[in-house]
């Protein structure tokens, strides 16, 4: 049986989102060294502050400054801290009720061991040298035995708000395919393109999933399909992809290999963007030194008959 693959994988993008009135002051206050959280019609203090009510769900605004001390509420040890956590030591996440507040901030504690943290323990902020508007610019709580600090007074009225965040996105993981997959992947790489039929409904699935996802029964037997398909569909692609060295624009195509009953994707070459079609008959083009085809081209063949290919669109 081959080698079942696995490899990591990283998936990461920049999130960039606007900010309400309220969000915009909190974190426009973080950045000038003040806290503020929002009162509900019922008194209390949010901090995080939030738009609306949660038990209400009355809209809120009225902000109201807290001070930069408080209790730990809640606590857990962090013994291995991961690329970008708020400290690269190990350190406790803690929920912390600042004094003039009624809900708990989350945030990282430095503390020189698990034993040094407590429930009840009095913490302040830290502030980060630079600060930006955002929540890191609390670098972190640190343990402190004084009494509540003073507010400033601030009323949540800033010159240049905050408007817009940028919160990078990132998921590390290893990527294991499995059996099927892995056997896929290993035929790709001898520019043989492998699937698995359905033992009851004879479907040929390609890429094979080890299943059949109509009746639900496991896939073993492996078919050979191709090289050559039928464009089913396609998409004309106009916005150039960050890191990807193709000009705009392409299409992007739903390909059906010949023997296979799913259709699967790939970038169609070797013909003007405006020419591709429904029918069109394609073949792959390898590169090199790389595991999967780097298009489809023209096969130079009549295009395929409509009734052929109408139940993979």
């Amino acid at each position: 049986m081959p080698e079942v693959l696995k490899a990591p994988l990283v998936v990461e993008f920049p999130f960039t989102r606007s900010l309400g009135p309220v969000q915009s002051a909190f974190l426009t206050g973080l950045r000038e060294r003040v806290v503020l959280g929002v009162r509900t019609g019922d008194g209390r203090t949010l901090v995080p502050p939030v738009e609306y009510d949660p038990v209400t769900a009355e809209e809120i605004r009225e902000l109201v400054e807290v001070a930069p001390t408080g209790t730990v509420t809640t606590w857990a040890w962090n013994h291995a801290p991961r690329r970008g956590q708020p400290l690269d030591t190990p350190f406790a996440w803690v929920l912390v009720r600042l004094d003039g507040a009624d809900t708990a901030l989350l945030h990282a504690l430095d503390a020189p061991g698990p034993d040094a943290v407590r429930t009840g323990m009095r913490v302040r902020i830290r502030w980060a040298g630079r600060r930006t508007g955002a929540v890191t610019d609390i670098a972190c709580f640190e343990p402190y035995d004084g009494g509540p600090a003073r507010p400033q007074g601030r009323s949540g009225a800033f010159a240049d708000p905050v408007t817009g965040i940028v919160a990078p996105a990132r998921l590390d993981y290893t990527c294991t395919p499995g059996r099927a997959q892995s056997a896929h992947l290993h035929a790709l790489a001898e520019r043989r393109t492998t699937g698995e039929r359905c033992p009851s409904c004879r479907k040929v699935y390609v890429p094979p999933r080890g299943a059949c996802p109509t009746c639900g029964v496991a896939t073993t037997e492996r078919v050979e399909c191709g090289p050559r398909g039928t464009v089913t569909t396609f998409c004309v692609v106009n916005i150039k992809a960050k890191n990807l060295d193709i000009d705009v624009p392409y299409v992007y195509a739903h390909i059906a290999l010949d023997g296979a009953d799913l259709a699967l994707h790939g970038r169609i070459g070797g013909i003007p963007y405006d020419q591709v079609r429904m029918g069109l008959r394609v073949e792959p083009v390898w590169t090199e030194g790389v595991r999967h085809p780097d298009h489809y081209r023209p096969t130079g063949e009549p295009d395929a008959d409509y009734e052929t290919y109408k139940e993979l669109l």
